[in-house]
């Protein structure tokens, strides 16, 4: 997920709310109401449009529906408002980050950086091979930067605009390169859930990576083997003429191997451990400064002028910076790939979390949350249900709170004495969680990681859901090893005497 420097305080350190006063049944009313709103408004009022505001409301609503319970369950309304202020708080950082990613996309397509990166891309990746490639290069990307957010606001973005050149599946691609980068997130020591969930859980670092291979090697193993699959059966029918788009690449902006200078500059500061939001930053000022050397035709055309100058120079950058700007091309292939939204392109993605936080807020402030978790945690007595409780408990909070953080976080703390008590070592707990929390975050539109891959990507939780394999298959992966006991490691006893 995203690195270190999102939340302003720890996630372990979060407090989870208890009240006596709300029972389990309570606690579900605001969630089957925010389900059944959403699914009316998705599937029979506003269909793809619903995520331009009408989604936004009825989280609002949710949330309104959340406060309803807990006044009726003796929770001051300032007390709800104080953790949805905590809440939003906590966001800061993504919104940050989100506002930089929009920026960049920005500076990096005026300065021919994706372009670049589009006219080489579709030179090498042909269809057949492409979706798995795609797992593979976000794959290694995300596990040397532990982002897969880094990973989809750059290598992320122009694979998706290969892809939409070679007429492939926009939906399809965007679930490789999530299903890579989650990979990669995973198992990464520089990703913060990698380094969150065995502090909850109380294990070290390289023995939850070492254990949670056990799930991960097969899983990701099988999402290549669909990839590939696919793409042995693809149908390049449509596919775009590749030599008449790489004409006219050529024809809009100066392709030059250079470019790909910025882009590894900005991977290299990552791996260094440089704050996203700095390494963003640095990225979006050098893909402007490489814009006024390759494509000065260009920046003064968005800037205003005929012919670059100061002027024109500053206003054609801070234009691809902040609002809607386009590369001009009479290929309609490449109208798409050659615009971006800027920092005010993310705005839309920005209200949706905003909104998620709200809801997740006032559902802790209640006690919702807690009381879910110990609902599920007595259905269940054999060490099988112990997993299995674990994993809805995962899934639930990824919808409930909004936040992978508190998905990881809640049951975390919730469940490692249960699991201790089963004589289950805690590698077991946090592999389980990071198998059904980390991952499964991005497939819940409202959750801020599915806003923000969607947004980024500019491709709808729904269209890429059924194609992020790695992500749904996680989940029954940790849970097909419970069922069998297979690599469930049980704690050893210390010797006596």
């Amino acid at each position: 997920m995203q690195s270190q420097d999102i939340k302003p305080r720890e996630p372990q350190d979060e407090h989870i709310v208890e009240n006596a006063e709300l029972n389990i049944w309570e606690a579900l009313i605001p969630v089957f109401a925010l389900v059944a709103m959403l699914f009316y408004n998705v599937f029979f009022a506003f269909g793809d449009d619903a995520l331009s505001g009408s989604n936004q409301f009825i989280l609002i609503m949710g949330a309104a529906v959340a406060a309803v319970v807990g006044i009726y369950n003796k929770v001051s309304f300032n007390q709800m408002m104080e953790e949805v202020a905590e809440n939003i708080k906590s966001t800061a950082g993504a919104i940050l980050i989100l506002l930089m990613v929009g920026a960049l996309a920005g500076t990096w397509l005026i300065s021919g950086i994706i372009p670049t990166m589009i006219y080489y891309g579709l030179q090498v990746l042909n269809p057949t091979i492409f979706l798995a490639s795609c797992v593979i290069i976000c794959a290694i990307i995300s596990v040397a930067t532990g982002s897969s957010w880094t990973t989809s606001a750059t290598v992320g973005i122009a694979l998706i605009g290969i892809a939409d050149a070679l007429g492939i599946s926009l939906g399809m691609t965007a679930g490789a390169v999530l299903s890579g980068a989650y990979f990669g997130d995973k198992i990464s020591p520089l990703s913060d859930t990698t380094n969150l969930a065995p502090a909850m859980a109380g294990t070290d670092l390289f023995t939850h990576i070492r254990y949670m291979l056990y799930t991960t090697v097969p899983t990701i193993s099988v999402t290549l083997l669909i990839f590939i699959i696919i793409g042995l059966n693809i149908d390049t029918a449509g596919t775009a003429d590749t030599s008449e788009i790489l004409a006219a690449v050529e024809s809009a902006i100066t392709v030059s191997p250079w470019l790909f200078v910025v882009p590894l500059l900005v991977i290299v500061l990552i791996v260094k451990k440089t704050p996203p939001l700095i390494a963003l930053l640095i990225g979006t000022l050098l893909g402007g400064i490489a814009a006024l050397i390759f494509q000065p035709d260009i920046v003064a055309s968005i800037g205003g002028g005929t012919s670059l100058d100061f002027t024109s120079g500053y206003k054609g950058v801070m234009n691809a910076i902040t609002v809607d700007t386009a590369i001009p091309t009479e290929n309609a292939a490449l109208k798409d790939l050659f615009s971006a939204g800027g920092m005010s392109g993310m705005l839309g993605t920005i209200w949706l979390i905003l909104c998620a936080m709200v809801f997740g807020g006032v559902m802790d402030a209640i006690g919702a949350l807690s009381a879910i978790s110990k609902a599920l945690l007595k259905l269940f007595h054999t060490t099988f249900g112990l997993f299995a409780s674990t994993v809805a408990s995962c899934l639930a909070l990824n919808v409930t709170a909004s936040d992978q953080y508190l998905a990881i976080v809640v049951p975390g703390k919730m469940y490692a004495k249960a699991f201790k008590e089963k004589g289950l070592a805690p590698e077991n707990l946090s592999r389980t969680l990071e198998d059904s929390g980390t991952v499964t975050s991005v497939l819940v539109p409202w959750n801020t990681c599915g806003a923000y891959q969607s947004g980024v990507l500019g491709v709808s939780v729904a269209d890429y859901f059924v194609y992020a394999f790695f992500n749904w298959m996680s989940p029954f992966t940790t849970l097909l090893f419970a069922a069998f006991r297979i690599k469930i490691r049980q704690l050893t006893v210390p010797k006596k005497g």
